[in-house]
């Protein structure tokens, strides 16, 4: 077990916790405007009385929370799932059995394509990452800066335990024109959502900060959610940029939802 798989761990949880007391505190909002509503009903009937409207408005924020807690919820167990190949102690029994059935699968399957995650060890799971495009901080030694990009996986050495990606569109302060190739160790690389499947990808409540793809390029910067994706009919997020201020605004800008994960520990570009 890696350090980068406990602090994935450690975030999910975190966000759930961040989860709880935000439902608790929308709860407490609903409480009080249920007790109002109670004790004084023909509130409603008054002139630009928007009682119902705010709950309505705290109820559908509520619903957000809830769908957010199982979307990050179903992303914790998978990433437990991944680390507990063994199997749960209730589920001993029935992995001894099925050993024998395993094996065979295996040896049809070396690279172990056709198993779940659940079933596959971390290194066989970063080795699958081969040809995909991930954001990969890369440079970080150079003045001490942390620099995210979207870059191709075309090998994983499984005794370093590092990834040797391809920055296929490097910037114009690159030297030459050529794609340039990185070294990187396994906790400075983060998995993309699957573009074709919306599902892949947590649902980051608003005010949740993230790291995001700046449209236009293939850097990921630090940003914040505006709206979560459960509220719109699209798969895009809405989010506001660190450092992007234009005209004393902080613009809202469109990005994909497999543009999008989460803020790294420690993060601070």
């Amino acid at each position: 077990m890696s350090s980068d798989d406990i602090a994935g761990i450690l975030e999910s949880s975190t966000q759930l916790d961040r989860l709880k007391k935000e439902q608790d505190a929308i709860l407490t909002e609903i409480n009080k405007l249920h007790k109002k509503l109670l004790s004084s009903p023909e509130m409603v009937e008054k002139p630009g009385d928007t009682s119902l409207s705010r709950l309505k408005v705290l109820y559908t924020q509520a619903k957000d929370l809830s769908d957010s807690e199982v979307s990050i919820s179903k992303l914790l167990i998978s990433q437990l799932d991944a680390l507990l190949p063994s199997g749960a102690p209730a589920q001993q029994r029935r992995k001894i059995d099925s050993n024998e059935q395993k094996r065979k699968r295996m040896k049809n399957d070396p690279d172990g394509s056709k198993l779940s995650p659940s079933v596959r060890n971390p290194l066989e799971m970063y080795a699958s990452l081969k040809g995909q495009q991930v954001a990969a901080r890369v440079n970080a030694e150079d003045a001490g800066k942390d620099e995210w990009f979207i870059v191709k996986v075309t090998s994983f050495d499984r005794e370093t335990k590092e990834f040797e990606v391809l920055d296929e569109e490097p910037g114009d302060d690159e030297e030459g024109t050529g794609q340039k190739k990185y070294k990187v160790p396994v906790s400075h690389i983060i998995p993309l959502p699957k573009q074709n499947d919306p599902s892949s990808a947590p649902d980051f409540p608003p005010k949740t900060h993230v790291l995001a793809v700046y449209p236009g390029t293939t850097a990921l910067y630090r940003a914040t959610v505006v709206n979560s994706l459960r509220k719109r009919k699209t798969d895009n997020y809405l989010l506001e940029f660190d450092d992007d201020e234009e005209d004393g605004t902080m613009p809202q800008r469109t990005v994909p939802f497999y543009n999008v994960v989460p803020l790294p520990d420690g993060h601070r570009q």
